[in-house]
């Protein structure tokens, strides 16, 4: 049976701006306002920061997933939890109900992340809130021809990434010697997408050159099943890393306002509500 082969849809170059002192450089990898393309998935974020920039703060209805890309993060949350993360380690939270925590560069370091909001399904938007450091030596790696696939979630490549997402995702890093080809499998219902962090490939059916910065969605089958494999080809033009996500659209009402994801307004108005009157509970600080 021939599998469902997976082109690029669109693509784009990250654009960056410079919010300012101690948030020293953002761009969106996904941008705020497509969440219909992008579902399950609602943005994403690449920062650089100094502390300071994201100290205590709310958040409710969806799931985060932080990949240090350079730097340690520090993590605070209001339920006890402390922990620093470095170079490769990636950090899943469930906000639920309501979480409250900060993420800030640890000491004087210039911290670069990347930060992916992750939709919750309406029945999981009351759920408790949870917090899951997977650190990069933890992530199994797969060999392939001419480079490796690192897993953080989902069954990818022959192995099975740790992440306990409570919606089912995939997250593979894949890096290639200059010339290799690799055929990436991921369920055929699954939205995906893809970031380039060093180097050039050229992906899909098409053959389209990405290189650093790019990012790019995928085609798709949403009809499609879970079981059902569909390939996405990778050629490496040059040595590369590259990011790919994939998770099953939730066609749900999306209403994100500030650190809040519902499903209508008047969620969005108990949950800032909920917040002000200390329903999130004490600041998270050390």
């Amino acid at each position: 049976m021939q599998h469902f082969q997976r082109d690029i849809k669109d693509h784009w170059r990250v654009r960056y701006q410079n919010p300012g002192f101690p948030h020293v450089q953002q761009g969106w990898v996904l941008p705020p306002g497509q969440e219909e393309a992008f579902d399950p998935f609602i943005i994403m974020a690449d920062d650089w920061f100094k502390r300071g920039t994201f100290s205590d703060h709310p958040h409710r209805g969806f799931q985060t997933i932080t990949y240090v890309i350079d730097g340690r993060l520090e993590h605070i949350d209001n339920g006890g939890g402390y922990s620093v993360l470095d170079s490769g380690d990636v950090q899943y939270m469930n906000a639920g109900s309501g979480a409250r925590h900060a993420e800030e560069a640890y000491g004087d370091d210039l911290i670069h992340t990347l930060q992916l909001w992750l939709n919750l399904p309406e029945r999981l938007k009351g759920s408790d809130s949870f917090y899951q450091n997977v650190r990069v030596d933890e992530a199994p790696v797969a060999e392939v021809d001419g480079g490796t696939v690192r897993v953080y979630s989902g069954d990818v490549a022959g192995v099975k990434g740790p992440m306990e997402s409570l919606v089912p995702i995939t997250m593979a890093e894949v890096s290639l010697k200059e010339g290799a080809e690799y055929t990436h499998v991921l369920p055929e219902n699954h939205n995906a997408f893809l970031y380039v962090l060093a180097g050039e490939l050229s992906a899909g059916e098409s053959g389209t050159v990405l290189s650093k910065t790019d990012a790019a969605t995928l085609t798709f089958n949403e009809e499609g099943e879970e079981s059902a494999p569909s390939g996405l080809k990778l050629r490496a033009n040059s040595r590369t890393r590259v990011l790919i996500y994939s998770g099953v659209p939730l066609r749900e009402n999306v209403v994100a306002r500030g650190p809040f994801v519902m499903n209508s307004e008047e969620e969005i108005r108990e949950a800032f509500f909920d917040y002000q009157a200390g329903k999130f509970g004490p600041p998270a600080v050390k």
